[in-house]
């Protein structure tokens, strides 16, 4: 597994790109840890889909041989660049033609890895023009990240009612504020645990 930059234009809505691929010699178990992101993601032999913001840990099983790149949004942007509800999409993995069949259309599961991640970028990019992130919410993500910050003030600061403030973040992220914070909280304590583990 490895992560790296995007292209400059789309790092205000996308997190990194990232790959993953399992040698052929015998599938890998993982834990997939909520981050608040949304990723949109090709594999081979499947074609691409979405994975939308996870509340709790996700047990995978993946198949020896598999290969997947991926597009990682940042929590702001999911909801605004599918054009969907994010909350809609909450710990689901949804196939993209069911949500945007023309990009699922450039992305079957018979390209190489090297021609999806392209046309994955190329996708995102195209998306991210159209529907940047919302920047209230952008704004707001930020100040959550305190685990001092209440909802109320948060609201406050980006010029929105509570409700209003609970509706975008649904819409945007697909969770509400509470929920927002508490996943970011947990990122942060898992960035610093591995921070400490010692080089490989």
């Amino acid at each position: 597994y490895r992560e790296w930059q995007a292209p400059a234009a789309l790092r205000p809505a996308v997190s990194c790109l990232w790959a993953q691929v399992v040698p052929a010699t015998a599938a890998r178990r993982s834990l997939v840890l909520p981050d608040a992101c949304t990723d949109l993601i090709w594999e081979r032999g499947r074609g691409a889909y979405v994975a939308g913001p996870d509340t709790g840990p996700v047990p995978t099983v993946i198949a020896a041989g598999t290969v997947v790149v991926g597009v990682r949004f940042r929590p702001p942007a999911g909801g605004p660049v599918l054009g969907v509800p994010l909350h809609e999409l909450r710990d689901q993995r949804v196939d993209l033609a069911d949500l945007r069949s023309r990009d699922a259309a450039r992305l079957p599961g018979t390209l190489d890895a090297d021609t999806a991640l392209t046309r994955l970028v190329d996708v995102a990019g195209a998306l991210v023009a159209v529907a940047p992130a919302d920047p209230a919410v952008t704004r707001a993500a930020s100040l959550l990240r305190d685990p001092r910050a209440r909802a109320e003030d948060v609201a406050a600061d980006v010029g929105l009612s509570l409700r209003q403030f609970r509706r975008r973040c649904q819409a945007t992220v697909g969770y509400g504020p509470k929920t927002l914070q508490r996943v970011l909280r947990f990122r942060r304590f898992v960035s610093r645990i591995d921070a400490a583990q010692p080089a490989q």
